[in-house]
């Protein structure tokens, strides 16, 4: 038998390269934002200049560091638009401005390589599109990653010293202070009195909902751009000791392991807590007063949602608001929609007790366990018809298919006609943007058709739920927390005696809730 060789046909490229250039500058020096411009203008320039080459985008991060890609706004935009078929090649400075990191770096690049988007490294003198192998870059990127890590340790270090001699106070000043000569802090004033009224509102009683309420209506909006005062502003307010002029120091921490995560210092690293290191605002005596406070309210709090798998599931039905728990003085639990609860004009559906919501489900478990021929089996078999009749001879979703092959196959014939010399560029050029518009529409078309997997995930869902029912127990006398949560998906709360129970797979049963 003869042997035969198969040689694979050539990708073709466009003759004119759409081309992006990516540059970012991560330093923290005085002339940052000038090699910010910098780059982008010599960027612009190299990539007008250059023969063959069409500029799409300049995309450019400022101040950012290359340890984390989901933090590069203009990054991400280039790979969308790399997805979307917009970029044929990009050219970057060196493999630290693109990644510090391998693993984003080799993952990226065979992403952008089964897109047929190359990547030029001009520091390295490397271009993806001529690599035979991954090693070059690996390495490379390697050794920018360990130059990151080694700055990150360095930065820590330094912090670190400057804690344990009691120099560091803070990065970004609290609400109420400003940060001068680059390391103390100072009172601003007009802020300070905002301060001082908030510790004064706690102490008289007020919560700290009402304090976050009142200061949106009447008083201007914290840092860092909110418009409005939450409730958890004012509560990291109440329990900055900065405000009495002492500085607790690494309330947070940065894990040792790659990648590197911030995470709030519950123990795992030490704290240095260091006294009078600025001017204060609120005085001792009344900063432990409102931590006392603090400390008798969290006790007289219902215990925490998680603990029952009624938490974030029950909605008010009138307004939308979700139900929270509470614990009367006696015991009693009960569940209240939090609009209600703040003033009860607002949403007429009030308390409901907790028994009587294990009770109602125990009711509908009851019936559909009974009645599962009638209720649940056929909506089963009617959604399974349906499931089979759209995938079996959807005559749309088979002309679309038959058009996108005679489309792919014609744009197939044109090459061939151009490499054999029968067809000049131009003519070629125009025939395949038509064909490529025709083929783009036909995809989006397809794609809408797809979306009747959606009926396939809802018949999963459907006999899921069944087959929670009829293998559970027979008979069910008291309030299952493991089945509850098998089954239902939400509860609405119509009124203070009636409740819908919507399970899993789109199924919603009434229940009237008895007293």
């Amino acid at each position: 038998m003869a042997e035969v060789q198969v040689i694979p046909p050539k990708a073709a490229r466009p003759d004119t390269l759409r081309v992006a250039a990516y540059c970012r500058v991560s330093s923290d020096s005085a002339d940052q934002l000038h090699s910010y411009a910098a780059q982008i203008r010599a960027y612009t320039q190299a990539i007008n200049a250059h023969d063959g080459w069409d500029l799409v985008d300049i995309y450019a991060d400022e101040g950012l560091t290359g340890m984390r890609m989901d933090k590069r706004e203009d990054f991400n935009r280039l790979m969308a638009d790399c997805r979307k078929g917009k970029i044929d090649k990009i050219v970057v400075k060196s493999i630290s401005r693109f990644a510090r990191n391998t693993r984003d770096c080799l993952a990226t690049l065979r992403e952008l390589s089964s897109l047929g988007v190359t990547v030029k490294f001009e520091k390295e003198n490397i271009d993806t599109g001529t690599l035979t192998s991954e090693l070059m870059v690996s390495v490379s990127a390697s050794l920018a990653q360990e130059e990151s890590i080694s700055i990150s340790k360095n930065q820590r270090m330094s912090y670190q010293r400057r804690m344990e001699r009691g120099e560091f106070i803070t990065c970004s000043a609290p609400f109420g202070y400003q940060i001068v000569d680059g390391k103390n802090l100072a009172i601003v004033e007009d802020q300070a009195e905002i301060v001082k009224w908030i510790f004064a509102a706690y102490l008289k009683g007020y919560s700290s909902e009402w304090i976050a309420r009142e200061l949106s209506k009447n008083g201007p909006a914290p840092l860092h751009g909110g418009q409005k005062w939450h409730q958890q502003t004012i509560r990291k307010i109440l329990t900055n000791e900065k405000y009495i002029g002492d500085a607790l120091c690494q309330k947070t921490y940065t894990t040792n392991t790659f990648p590197y995560r911030r995470k709030d210092n519950h123990g795992e690293a030490d704290q240095y807590y260091v006294e009078h290191t600025h001017p204060a605002i609120i005085s001792y005596e009344d900063f432990q007063k409102v931590q006392e406070l603090l400390k008798r309210r969290a006790e007289r709090q219902s215990i925490p949602h998680d603990q029952t798998p009624l938490a974030r599931k029950i909605i008010c039905g009138q307004c939308g608001t979700l139900y929270m728990r509470r614990i009367s003085k006696a015991g009693y639990v009960s569940w209240v929609c939090r609009k209600h609860d703040r003033k009860a004009a607002d949403c007429p559906n009030g308390r409901i007790s907790e028994d009587s919501i294990h009770a109602a489900f125990l009711r509908m478990y009851r019936k559909l366990r009974t009645h599962d021929g009638i209720v649940l089996s056929p909506v089963l078999r009617q959604m399974e018809t349906l499931s089979d009749a759209l995938h079996r001879g959807n005559p749309a979703m088979l002309a679309v298919n038959t058009a996108i092959a005679t489309a792919s196959e014609q744009s197939y014939h044109l090459t061939k006609l151009h490499t054999a010399g029968l067809l000049d560029k131009a003519a070629l050029s125009a025939k395949q943007a038509e064909l490529n518009a025709k083929l783009t529409e036909l995809r989006r078309e397809r794609r809408k058709l797809l979306c009747n997997e959606d009926i396939d995930e809802q018949v999963d869902a459907i006999r899921l739920t069944i087959d929670t029912i009829r293998n559970g127990p027979e008979t069910l006398s008291s309030f299952d927390e493991i089945l509850f949560t098998k089954l239902v998906e939400r509860i609405v709360v119509d009124t203070q005696s009636t409740i819908r129970f919507q399970l899993y797979g789109g199924f919603e049963f009434q229940e009237t809730l008895e007293a």
